[in-house]
């Protein structure tokens, strides 16, 4: 009897349903030829939600949300809504409640796919970034004080537990081991840089430093490094072949993430994973809602559609999860851009040539 997976989708905003459509008909294409099922319930969660009948994500939702077995999103986001309001309400409840402690984001650039650093390309960019998911600047732990006045305050606090970086520094060890390049039979060593920040932020990278080592002690057959952020920024634009998998905390991961993503293709290409090992995670492509293209079917499906092949590969789908990837690489030089309405090919066509060519 095949395998069945119940998988929440969410569509989300502008783009994100026409995305999540080509994401969809991949994902059904590959349970068909490996032989499982996916189980997909549908969530009208996100901005137009919110301007109907002003809900965000209600804890009955959540808590429907924590039976599935992984959540598929597109994008959430609208113009017409306060900043901060589905940020705090869908997105950070959803990885908060949930614990998705890791943001995993691979740096992988497809053949044919242009990459605006001279001279490199796959062999070059091809890297992970692990990113905390859960801490730091993102829990909104400070305040104001005097609001309105020349003598305001304004407070937002970095806070770690040893809890919390020692969780996601054994993730990374772990996933060094396994998926490093030694591992995928593409460099003579598996490695692990840290990322931070330790000449600035001493007490919180005293910290971080001491738990690498002392995690790291335990993991002899991977190499530790460590970078300062802004060293990070340089290397990722002049060498980032000198990269294998970084671990950094929730504010500079998403800095350097993005910087990461242009070097890949653009965010019509990178996706990722919101990471609870033990529990339901979630993988979205990494570009927004893209109002401007919304209707259109010009905007790029790549970025979800590998997300999907993230989430198979999470569910224990591996040969399928690899084969998505595969689909995608022979795609990609089919297409003469990777931004919106300038691929060659509809958002439809591309996700069927990436159905076909599984």
């Amino acid at each position: 009897m095949a395998k069945t997976y119940k998988i929440a989708v969410l569509p989300g905003d502008g783009t994100g349903p026409e995305v999540i459509a080509e994401g969809c008909k991949v994902l059904d294409a590959a349970a068909q030829k490996f032989g499982f099922k996916l189980d997909k319930a549908f969530y009208d969660l996100g901005g137009m939600r919110y301007l109907a009948i002003g809900e965000t994500l209600t804890d009955a939702t959540l808590d429907e949300l924590r039976q599935f077995q992984a959540i598929y999103l597109g994008a959430i986001g609208h113009p017409d809504i306060k900043p901060g309001i589905l940020e705090q309400g869908v997105l950070l409840k959803l990885r908060f409640a949930l614990d998705q402690y890791i943001n995993l984001r691979p740096v992988k650039l497809y053949p044919g796919v242009a990459c605006p650093i001279k001279d490199k390309g796959p062999a070059e960019i091809d890297y992970c970034v692990i990113r905390e998911n859960s801490g730091g600047l993102y829990t909104g732990i400070g305040g104001l004080s005097r609001p309105g006045t020349r003598d305001e305050v304004a407070v937002q606090q970095m806070i770690y537990t040893y809890a919390q970086v020692e969780r996601c520094l054994r993730y990374a060890f772990e996933y060094a081991r396994h998926n490093g390049k030694k591992a995928r039979g593409k460099g003579p060593e598996n490695k692990l840089a840290l990322i931070g920040k330790s000449n600035v932020l001493t007490h919180m990278y005293a910290l971080w430093n001491r738990v690498f080592d002392e995690v790291g002690s335990e993991y002899p057959d991977v190499k530790r490094e460590y970078y300062h952020v802004d060293a990070t920024c340089l290397y990722m634009v002049a060498c980032p072949e000198m990269f294998d998998v970084l671990v950094t905390e929730n504010m500079f991961g998403d800095i350097i993430t993005d910087l990461a993503a242009i070097t890949q293709g653009g965010l019509g290409v990178a996706a990722g994973g919101n990471i609870n090992p033990q529990g339901v995670s979630m993988f979205e492509p990494i570009g927004g809602t893209a109002p401007m293209w919304t209707g259109k079917n010009a905007i790029n499906p790549i970025a979800a559609i590998g997300a999907g092949a993230m989430m198979l590969t999470a569910l224990g789908e591996t040969e399928a999860g690899r084969a998505i990837e595969d689909a995608i690489a022979k795609t990609t030089p089919k297409m003469k851009s990777q931004m919106a309405n300038e691929m060659g090919f509809t958002t439809t066509q591309v996700g069927d040539l990436v159905a076909e060519a599984l």
